[in-house]
């Protein structure tokens, strides 16, 4: 029977799973939206307002499901506004389809209205990009574009299509729902090789991140830093792969790090890196982006193995003792299967790294009327366990990332990226996926803007999130900058906002201004039981502009300094 390249997109993207897609509407893939309603009415699709809010929602699926968020977006500039999700997905390892309606291919080559060549300009930020030229090829394209998107290290695929493809007719067979390849099971004289390593160890520690995680590979590598007694450091915004509960959990690696912390891992005389790559944001030793500083290059003072499905990632910067290409579930699973090793010996140095991270998560002082540290402890009593919770990236994440704490798997999303404007469209993602949980967005002011038309979004298709605004007047990490390195000399961070109260209101949805430590309670109980999308407001002190230092701490060290 023959079908429209449309109608063929609609089956194929079905016949994979897709329950969502994500969109902001063009005239070059019309028909394939019209397909999905037609033939598949039970596959949402859902308008955005922004190409950038439709690829950062494709994008926060991905890393909240494990199989690919699906977005479409029309050519350039539709195309050119979603390059930032797509760049997302790519350094967060998150599997992600965009699709890409192009010009009709009588037109391509003459710079047609809106035409560019996609496949150039995506190449950089996508694992692959291909475009599809005969509608007889779609099941093939969208059968290797879910595979590339879910194997080894997940990420974005692109595909383009013209739109003539979308309305020619072809006959050929579906395919397949795409099942992902495996890197395999780590041998068995590796897994003795690295019990063998700890056995020797005094102070080892594991670090954990990456995408793709299970609960089964979650539970497995639990059990098994627990009872051999193994500190564990989660990577830069994956602080939901161990429950914060247990005595071997340490904290997190990254910006913004507990420089206590580093001190530890500098320390240690054995680390296993299990399914991260050895980044720049993952080696941060000092500072505030000093990468590849953590451990000694190319060859680090520690024992050193590394684990990871990417074979490109392994000895690309560190030169390590073991460097296996293993499955993460199935490493974990050989971890947790194999005997304890005594741990008698080193049971004082895990004692000692999570007393460091006791310390560190002890609400301290805020300055301001409003205590952050205190609201972000009252969050962490009242929110049930598997809520959601999303931050973009600014000087206020700091406060949430180092005082929330984190149980249950698949409850983070944050840009590893860097992305501003992420949060809100992560939020309303992670609302649509799972309506039943409740969602949290913490976001700061300039964050916001890069997003604030989604709130419609989340009004029109009933994504009840709650969106907690840091607003502080100002871009507070790069304020951080010129404080250091401008001698405090300001260059336009300082912002003049909105009245972002009446902006929720505008938009349809419910609102709250907090201007003390009292008043946030009360207004996240009626923003909870609102009803619809809604917006707390905290009017911050610039003051208190990063978790670990107030904006006259900045100034004072930079006079002493000289």
């Amino acid at each position: 029977m023959k079908r429209k390249g449309s109608e063929i997109l609609a089956d194929e993207l079905a016949l994979n799973g897709t329950d969502i897609v994500y969109h902001v509407p063009g005239e070059s893939f019309l028909c394939a939206l019209d397909a999905l309603a037609v033939r598949h009415p039970g596959i949402r699709a859902v308008g955005c307002r922004h190409e950038n809010g439709a690829a950062q929602m494709a994008e926060a699926y991905g890393k909240l499901t494990g199989r690919p968020g699906v977005a479409f977006v029309t050519r350039s500039p539709g195309a050119t506004n979603a390059v930032n999700g797509v760049h997302t997905a790519y350094q967060d390892s998150s599997p992600m389809i965009l699709i890409v309606g192009q010009v009709k291919r009588a037109l391509m080559e003459r710079e047609a209205f809106m035409s560019y060549d996609f496949r150039t300009m995506f190449a950089p930020t996508a694992k692959w990009v291909a475009q599809i030229d005969d509608a007889a090829r779609i099941p093939e394209f969208v059968q290797r574009a879910y595979q590339t998107a879910m194997t080894g290290r997940m990420g974005p695929v692109v595909l383009v299509v013209p739109e003539d493809v979308l309305e020619e007719e072809a006959s050929v067979p579906s395919g397949k729902r795409s099942v992902p390849a495996h890197a395999g099971t780590p041998a068995a004289e590796d897994v003795e090789t690295i019990f063998s390593l700890l056995a020797q160890a005094e102070r080892p520690l594991l670090i954990v991140g990456g995408s793709g995680w299970t609960e089964a590979a979650r539970d497995d590598i639990q059990a098994f830093a627990a009872a051999s007694n193994v500190p564990v450091v989660t990577t830069f915004r994956r602080r939901d792969i161990i429950d914060h509960r247990l005595p071997c959990y340490v904290g997190e690696i990254g910006i913004g790090s507990n420089p206590a912390l580093l001190a530890h891992i500098r320390d240690a005389d054995f680390v296993i890196m299990c399914n991260d790559a050895l980044s720049d944001v993952n080696t941060i030793g000092a500072g505030y982006m000093e990468g590849f500083t953590l451990f000694s290059i190319p060859v680090p003072k520690q024992k050193f193995v590394h684990v990871t499905n990417n074979f490109a990632e392994l000895n690309r910067v560190f030169q390590v003792d073991l460097a296996l290409l293993a499955d993460n579930g199935a490493f974990c699973r050989a971890l947790a299967a194999h005997a304890p090793v005594a741990h008698a010996a080193r049971d004082g140095w895990t004692a000692k790294l999570r007393e460091t991270f006791e310390a560190e998560t002890r609400p301290g002082p805020c300055p301001g009327s409003i205590d952050l540290p205190q609201v972000m402890k009252w969050l962490r009593e009242r929110l049930p366990e598997d809520a959601i919770v999303t931050n973009g990236v600014g000087a206020y994440a700091t406060w949430s990332q180092r005082y929330f704490a984190h149980y249950r798997l698949h409850t983070q999303l944050g840009p590893i990226s860097g992305s501003m404007g992420y949060s809100l469209p992560a939020a309303i993602s992670a609302k649509l996926v799972h309506p039943e949980r409740v969602v949290v967005d913490f976001v700061g002011d300039g964050c916001f803007q890069m997003s604030s038309e989604e709130l419609i979004t989340a009004v029109q298709y009933g994504a009840n999130v709650i969106v907690v605004l840091f607003n502080n007047n100002m871009y507070g990490t790069i304020r951080i900058h010129e404080e250091n390195r401008l001698e405090g000399r300001v260059n336009g961070t300082q912002l003049v906002n909105p009245d972002f109260y009446a902006l929720a209101k505008a938009y349809g949805a419910h609102a709250e201004r907090v201007t003390t430590t009292e008043e946030f309670a009360p207004a996240f109980e009626r923003a909870l039981a609102a009803g619809r999308p809604a917006l707390i407001e905290l009017t911050v002190d610039q003051e208190a502009i990063h978790s670990r230092y107030s904006l006259t701490d900045l100034r004072n060290r930079r006079k002493a300094k000289g």
